[in-house]
């Protein structure tokens, strides 16, 4: 079923400044799609509006189709926790535990953490991070701590995995693996990716290609990758 918006826009302040402006667009279930554009131009509210972290002045969000804006706090906490997984471009690990502790922090919530170990370590052993299991978040290279980032949003299988800026803080070589990973969740395990990112070789990545300006979308193109 995917994601469907329609007609959202989103405004700020009296008078209203608009972030988005009448975009509707579906993502199939499966797709790895980029929004790309210049700062300002809306990509990163338009992503949080997909993924039910915000909500929209007007319009319509569904999800899996679940009117999203309907939904009540703790039911849309339930099915962002089971459906869903966040990447951003800071990592916001959790000083006090170990990177093993910090990727089985989506299964904590459900007192899931001795069910999904071996999952959690399988992880490690994908992320090249299976020898720092027990290391904190000081003690890992950037990279590393992005790395473990992602390996936490993908611990509970998420349908949708969500990146905002996820190499802005990286360099290169780093940008490159976690760009590799996000591509390969995609292809291998079905996982619907939609990515924000202002550099246009990341944005080439993803099969279909949405640039936004102003509010609006300028481009939605979709190719063979």
């Amino acid at each position: 079923m995917g994601i469907v918006v329609n007609d959202i826009t989103k405004s700020f302040g009296d008078p209203p400044t608009y972030a988005l402006n009448g975009i509707t667009l579906k993502i199939e279930d499966g797709e790895f799609v980029s929004l790309s554009g210049k700062s300002g131009s809306g990509k990163s509210t338009l992503l949080y509006i997909l993924s039910s972290l915000d909500n929209p002045t007007l319009g319509k969000v569904q999800i899996s189709g679940r009117e999203v804006i309907t939904m009540n706090s703790d039911d849309l906490y339930e099915f962002r926790n089971q459906k869903m997984g966040f990447i951003f471009q800071f990592h916001y690990l959790i000083g006090e535990l170990t990177t093993l502790e910090n990727i089985l922090m989506p299964a904590r919530k459900f007192q899931q953490e001795a069910e999904k170990l071996p999952e959690a370590r399988a992880l490690l052993e994908q992320f090249e991070l299976h020898e720092k299991a027990s290391r904190y978040p000081r003690q890992l290279s950037g990279g590393e701590q992005q790395r473990v980032a992602i390996a936490r949003a993908l611990l509970m299988k998420p349908q949708y995995l969500f990146a905002d800026e996820p190499t802005g803080s990286l360099d290169t070589a780093n940008a490159e693996k976690v760009m590799t990973i996000i591509k390969e969740v995609n292809r291998a395990q079905g996982t619907t990716v939609v990515l924000v990112t202002h550099d246009p070789d990341y944005a080439a990545m993803a099969q279909r290609q949405i640039q936004l300006a102003d509010g609006r979308v300028i481009k939605d193109q979709t190719s063979a990758v």
